[in-house]
């Protein structure tokens, strides 16, 4: 027993120092540039705090076509039913739509629960998608949710790689062929927009429901710094809530009720949330959520804007410095992320670790024309810019930061030594932008646009 307890100690103390130890590296130390991880607000992580108790509790229950609670099927919720409809009613007022839910608890269980609600609804389990290769998650994949789980037959976009987008023409054709039950567009290497307002006649012919998944993008639509699918005709978006939208992990669904087809479905996808896919739905998230949602409204504009500048700067720079970076004749991007060829320099996954040594952390990603079967080493990395804009990097931060990189990725310094200035660098960035430092602020700064 005394040696048992000897190995819980140890376990116990490693989890804190290594607790402790990634605090200070990650959000101290490292610059981030993964394209999938937000950054929140003091405010946003102060609402996260005043949530211990709410962070235990359950909320089983049925919503109503305004996304407002319905029923629960739990006594003491009270406040749990005013905390999630007011979070619902920011939401759905930030993106100018009727419905919402927002008990998702990541992006892909907000996939889940659009795709198996769509094939109830359409009786049909065929979905056109982005391939895989081209830029699509996993979870729109045979190989991920959609096929291994929700059992789907996927249907593959045309792709055209040049132009790093949907081929309007090509998807026409291929959709009308398929007469799908679902059309997906969106995707996690995702630099142009997709061609929904071009498709959208054709998935009516075929009487489709198009689903948008704007995990990446979300806050870049709530700034108006993107498509608005919505707007463009996606019957339902789908997306986490801690990427280019700054808040906690959790996942939302969008939609306007607009006709008696998308209120039925959005009936199914209510039901596939609940009961089919959750009960516990990480209540305490909902409070900070809509702080963040808040923050969008009212810095969203300046904030997107600045983070497609940020990462169209570090394409141009990197581009006039030797590196390929796609999509160059389109201005390299029209979202937070770059894609940029690193095969000349060794590969992905070099790159990569060699920028990790340097605290300069991003991903390895397959580009569209390489070998699926060579994940491990893709000849791409990804570049995301939404973390170092909300700590207020502007064009010549990035400038400085990209002369970093490349030092590293054209090998003239050793990463350890470009770790030193990465670290000293970091150091100038440490307030966020484009947001509140505390509830107290938040209130004093509505009171203020109110006139109370």
């Amino acid at each position: 027993m005394l040696g048992e307890m000897d190995e819980i100690l140890n376990l116990t103390l490693e989890l804190i120092e290594a607790s402790q130890a990634h605090e200070q590296y990650r959000d101290i130390e490292c610059i981030n540039l993964i394209a999938s991880e937000g950054i929140k607000s003091p405010a946003v992580k102060e609402m996260l705090r005043l949530c211990m108790d709410l962070e235990s509790r359950y909320a089983e229950g049925e919503n109503d076509l305004e996304g407002h609670v319905k029923v629960r099927y739990y006594q003491g919720q009270k406040y749990i039913t005013k905390i999630e409809n007011c979070a619902a009613d920011i939401i759905k007022n930030l993106f100018k739509c009727s419905w919402t839910d927002v008990r998702l608890v990541s992006g892909t269980h907000a996939n889940l629960a659009t795709f198996k609600g769509l094939s109830l609804a359409t009786k049909n389990k065929k979905m056109v998608v982005t391939p895989l290769s081209c830029g699509a998650h996993i979870s729109h994949d045979y190989a991920g949710l959609a096929g291994r789980v929700l059992g789907l037959e996927m249907i593959d976009h045309a792709y055209d790689v040049r132009e790093m987008t949907i081929d309007t023409d090509k998807s026409a054709q291929i959709i009308r062929a398929a007469k799908p039950g679902i059309i997906t567009f969106g995707g996690s290497l995702f630099l142009f927009p997709h061609p929904v307002k071009e498709l959208r006649s054709v998935a009516d012919e075929v009487g489709a429901y198009i689903a948008y998944d704007a995990a990446h993008v979300l806050g870049l639509i709530a700034g108006g710094a993107f498509q608005d699918p919505l707007r463009e005709g996606a019957d339902f978006v789908t997306a986490s809530t801690h990427k280019t939208f700054p808040g906690p992990q959790g996942g939302v669904i969008l939609a306007d009720a607009k006709s008696s087809s998308v209120e039925d479905a959005i009936k199914w996808v209510q039901h596939a949330v609940f009961p089919l896919s959750t009960s516990n739905t990480h209540l305490a998230r909902l409070p900070a959520l809509g702080v963040a949602a808040l923050e969008l409204k009212l810095f969203g504009a300046e904030l997107a804007k600045q983070t497609v500048r940020n990462a169209q700067v570090a394409g141009q720079y990197l581009y006039e410095h030797g590196v390929k970076v796609l999509g160059e004749h389109k201005g390299f991007t029209m979202s937070h992320q770059l894609a940029v060829d690193v095969r000349e320099y060794g590969g992905g996954k070099k790159v990569a670790q060699d920028l990790e040594e340097a605290n300069i952390i991003l991903n390895r990603n397959l580009l569209p024309y390489d070998d699926q079967n060579n994940r491990e080493n893709p000849s791409g990395i990804r570049i995301g810019f939404q973390d170092v804009t909300r700590r207020g990097f502007k064009e010549g931060d990035i400038k400085y930061l990209c002369d970093l990189m490349l030092k590293v990725i054209k090998g003239t310094r050793k990463p350890q030594e470009v770790k030193e200035e990465v670290i000293a660098f970091r150091k100038q960035f440490n307030k966020i932008e484009y947001g509140f430092n505390s509830l107290e602020e938040v209130v004093k700064h509505l009171k203020n646009i109110v006139g109370k």
